[in-house]
């Protein structure tokens, strides 16, 4: 159904017949001066009706055009309509452990600033994903619930600092809090990309009960576990011999993540370096990203481009229709 939003415009085209009827009485007065010769006529009855009906089509099309511009200006709009259009959306929550042991220096400069550095790159890829930051050590809370204010987010994560909460890895609190805040959206993907160097040793909810709950609301866990081999550099500050690396025997457990993953349907990975850690960035960005199709039902949608545009296209058909038939006309 089409209705005008500003239909006082309409009554413009009662105009149009006056400018016509003016036209024409002005083009009759002209010609009744004219002289004519038999001659001449006989030939323009035989060669020149083309030449007069081109003439007669021409003369109506600035007309036909302001009356299709008057009618754009009243703003024409179709009710209760429906746009169907593709969108790539998922909710992520990204869950990074804080405990001290994210200090070792295998990933550079050191675990803790690599997560950072690399979460703040995904961040920068997204464009219509919302996303959030749930952090833990022994306790876990919410930086940011998911966003599409990445500016912020990434102000959050920048000033995120070691030391927050009491020191521990409470793994199953950091996606138990991660699944609250997704377990209320309506995104077709639900994502938690959790982010540890270590194993389970504190809190109340057990890491693969969590990854149920997770698997229950319909979110995928990513795990991902950040650390190299054998030990790592860990930065100590001796009160005697001042600063110094002290090796951290690598403990990640390995299986726990990967029943974590499994159980909802994501991946486990392992980060050995900063650069191993980008690229599993990129590989869950490229296993997540879906398009999808989004029906919206609207009150109206303008179409005044319906009527505006057809007018403009016939307004420079006449501007060049007329100095071609004016040009053949003079010859």
């Amino acid at each position: 159904m089409i209705r005008f939003d500003d239909p006082i415009w309409l009554w413009a085209l009662l105009a149009l017949p006056v400018l016509g009827g003016l036209h024409w009485w002005r083009s009759r007065k002209g010609s009744e001066g004219a002289i004519t010769y038999a001659a001449v006529d006989a030939v323009a009855a035989v060669a020149g009706w083309r030449q007069h009906l081109a003439g007669r089509i021409l003369a109506t099309l600035p007309y036909l055009a302001l009356a299709l511009g008057i009618v754009a200006m009243a703003r024409p709009v179709e009710l209760d309509s429906s746009i169907s259009r593709s969108t790539e959306g998922i909710d992520i929550v990204l869950t990074m452990d804080i405990s001290t042991s994210m200090l070792a220096e295998d990933l550079r400069p050191n675990r803790f600033n690599a997560a950072k550095a690399v979460a703040a790159e995904f961040i920068d890829a997204r464009v219509s994903d919302r996303v959030g930051l749930v952090v833990f050590a022994r306790q876990s809370f919410t930086l940011m619930p998911p966003t599409l204010d990445y500016r912020l987010l990434k102000k959050s994560l920048a000033d995120l600092k070691m030391g927050q909460v009491e020191d521990g890895t409470a793994i199953g609190l950091g996606i138990a809090t991660a699944v609250n805040r997704l377990r209320n959206s309506t995104a077709l993907s639900k994502v938690v990309i959790l982010l540890t160097d270590g194993e389970n040793n504190a809190g109340e909810i057990d890491p693969l009960t969590a990854a149920d709950l997770a698997r229950e609301f319909g979110i995928r866990v990513y795990t991902i576990g950040a650390s190299t081999e054998g030990t790592a550099p860990y930065p100590v500050n001796d009160p005697i011999f001042g600063p110094r690396y002290h090796p951290l025997p690598v403990n990640i457990d390995e299986p726990l993540l990967k029943e974590v993953a499994e159980r909802t349907g994501g991946r486990y990975f392992r980060a050995r370096d900063t650069q191993g850690l980008r690229s599993i960035y990129r590989e869950i960005d490229q296993l997540e990203r879906s398009e999808v199709e989004e029906l919206l039902y609207v009150d109206k949608v303008d179409r005044y481009a319906w009527f505006l545009a057809p007018s403009v296209f016939l307004m420079l058909i006449w501007a060049a229709a007329d100095r071609w038939y004016h040009r053949f006309e003079r010859a």
